[in-house]
């Protein structure tokens, strides 16, 4: 079991939502499950499920419902879903998911197309679904938090404001979030953005901003996993084999690859309180549910460097 104490950087997988939605092929349940036990058994302690939306925006999310049960029958796993509506937050809730991340894009050009409202729409349908929370009857009471995406940029509008990034982040936490994460949806951060503006947030909301969401789309996932940790970032997202990107913002690519990301955290006396060698058997269930996904990876090619101690 890890604890807190155990960990000093928390990897919250994403691969079963960001990644699945972006797939060739449809994973099955089985498989899903099976991915998500192994991880649990490297000891992956959060893990993003799946997304509470319509088949017909997102498919492969049907078995929600039934990939959170199994999740949720894991011991220490955070279980985690993303939910871009009211209508989704309440399935979320309703099968007693641990949090719940609602995507609040910067960019209104990436919100229209992403979930079919504004910046602002989104934070006033954010605030809805705090106050549902918060009227849940009995103990049952899920953390909300707002995933801030197109923080650094979007392929649709280019460059994106801090002073908006700011802006609603306060809003977000004003209107209930228990937390707010600084996603890289696009993939155009550098390293030196990175520790800018995860600071400035910080000095927003304080410790209601613990992590942020990369993608590798140039190359600079991992140098800008490393830059927020030097600002403090505690949470980093990441996909398995790299899968993912948002199917919204045009030539968006993959996440951080999560085994490369462990070993290079580990390799510095980091710990993840994951086991390496575990967790690269998430890549043979992985490639027998998607044998025509590209599967990426420095890790899996050269292997763990001699000495290396798992």
């Amino acid at each position: 079991m890890n604890t807190s104490a155990d960990i000093d950087i928390t990897i919250c997988e994403v691969g079963l939502r960001d990644g699945l939605q972006n797939a060739k092929n449809v994973m099955t349940t089985a498989a899903k499950k099976a991915w998500i036990s192994q991880a649990v058994k490297a000891g992956m302690c959060a893990i993003e499920v799946c997304s509470f939306v319509p088949p017909k925006v997102i498919r492969g999310m049907e078995d929600a419902k039934e990939v959170v049960a199994h999740s949720l029958s894991e011991k220490n796993l955070e279980v985690s879903v993303l939910s871009p509506n009211f209508r989704g937050a309440e399935n979320a809730f309703g099968s007693l998911v641990d949090k719940v991340i609602l995507p609040v894009s910067i960019s209104d050009s990436h919100s229209r197309a992403n979930v079919r409202k504004t910046r602002a729409e989104m934070i006033e349908d954010f605030r809805q679904v705090c106050d549902a929370r918060d009227q849940l009857e009995g103990e049952y009471r899920p953390l909300i938090e707002a995933g801030l995406a197109t923080a650094f940029g979007c392929t649709i509008e280019g460059k994106i404001s801090e002073r908006d990034v700011l802006e609603t982040a306060v809003a977000c936490i004003e209107a209930g979030a228990d937390s707010v994460i600084l996603a890289d949806t696009c993939g155009y951060a550098n390293p030196k953005q990175v520790q800018r503006l995860f600071k400035l947030t910080k000095a927003e909301v304080d410790d209601a901003l613990n992590g942020v969401h990369l993608h590798n789309t140039y190359g600079l996932g991992l140098a800008n996993a490393f830059a927020a940790i030097e600002a403090g970032a505690t949470r980093l997202d990441s996909s398995f084999a790299g899968l993912g990107g948002c199917p919204f913002a045009p030539g968006a690519s993959g996440n951080i690859v999560t085994e490369d990301l462990v070993h290079m955290l580990e390799a510095q006396g980091l710990r993840t309180g994951i086991d390496i060698g575990e967790l690269m058997h998430c890549r043979e269930i992985i490639k027998q549910a998607l044998p025509n996904d590209t599967l990426y990876g420095f890790l899996e090619e050269a292997g763990l460097p001699k000495g290396f101690v798992i």
